[in-house]
């Protein structure tokens, strides 16, 4: 549990980034209860700082017109966040990202204690994240713009090209931003298709913001729908397995993309689709439990083959 100065502090970060906050939303981010977070505000009181406190039932705590923070307090926890944040960023397939992190880094340590400096550097110098190769967008403008029209559900019309070069416009309701093996992906309503529709930020060719404004689904997630369009795409290969485990332990063999899994009540039901049924049976011959195929036939054959060029491998061995 993060120690209550901790805790203090980020509420003065808070005041300072929004300039009114309701208690019930501090109470919220801070994940304390109202009376703890009223015993926070008296601490800043207690230290000098001017908090103007809102009576009544949705009061609100800003602070004082004109109060300004010293440049910038972290703590050894967001120091190694903003450190390796700033570190992976540069594989997140942002366009121009290398350059945006130099110069965000840069204007970071130039506030920043030479104890702090030390910690930054040292991070960016010896610590290595293995992510996807990224295809970057050719800017940000779409991911800026789309994230912007998601928060504020505002629709926009999206100007597209398609894998065979078909560029085409169309009312787009943003309910979300994913990233996944190396690029970005705006999730919504299509409403040329009349449905949800999944679109790549590398092929986007143009945004604008419509007057006209979209309710998001309550609870919508956009990285586990992008997860299930991606493993129910129509491929060439219907498969269907039934894995003699348990659900965490399938998710933890199986990589998301592989198909769908369901929990039967006594083992776990996988579908999916796919174009090369070798690649799928080696897959399901390195798990470490027992399965059974349900569908198709020739996977079998697939499985079989794969056994038998472990065989002969052992028996060269020997």
């Amino acid at each position: 549990m993060p120690h209550p100065t901790t805790r203090v502090l980020a509420v003065l970060e808070l005041l300072q980034t929004h300039g009114r906050m309701t208690g019930a939303e501090l109470a919220r981010r801070l994940e304390v209860d109202p009376r703890t977070l009223r015993r926070y505000i008296v601490v800043l009181e207690d230290l000098g700082i001017p908090v103007t406190a809102e009576r009544g039932r949705d009061g609100a705590y800003s602070l004082v017109a004109g109060f300004k923070l010293p440049p910038m307090m972290f703590t050894d926890g967001e120091t190694l966040a903003l450190a390796i944040g700033l570190r992976a960023a540069r594989g997140l397939g942002l366009a121009e990202g290398s350059v945006s992190v130099a110069s965000a880094s840069a204007k970071l340590e130039r506030v920043m204690p030479s104890a702090l400096k030390r910690q930054v550097r040292a991070i960016g110098e010896t610590v290595a994240l293995e992510l996807a190769r990224p295809t970057a967008p050719s800017d940000n403008e779409a991911l800026s713009t789309l994230s912007e029209a998601a928060q504020t559900r505002t629709q926009v019309s999206l100007r597209y090209s398609a894998r065979s070069g078909e560029e085409t416009e169309r009312p787009f309701d943003a309910y979300g931003l994913a990233y996944r093996a190396g690029r970005w992906y705006a999730v919504g309503m299509c409403h040329m298709r009349g449905g949800l529709r999944t679109f790549r930020l590398d092929r986007v060719r143009g945004v604008r913001s419509l007057p006209r404004s979209f309710e998001r689904p309550p609870g919508f997630d956009a990285l586990a729908h992008l997860v299930h369009s991606v493993a129910t795409l129509p491929r060439r290969f219907a498969v269907e397995v039934v894995l003699r485990t348990h659900l965490a332990t399938a998710r933890r063999e199986l990589f998301p993309a592989v198909g769908l899994l369901e929990w039967t009540g006594t083992a776990v039901r996988l579908r999916g689709e796919v174009d090369d049924l070798d690649w799928f049976a080696r897959e399901l011959a390195r798990l470490p439990f027992a399965f059974e195929v349900v569908r198709p036939p020739t996977l079998r054959t697939a499985l079989r083959s794969v056994a038998q060029r472990l065989i002969r491998s052992s028996k060269r061995e020997e």
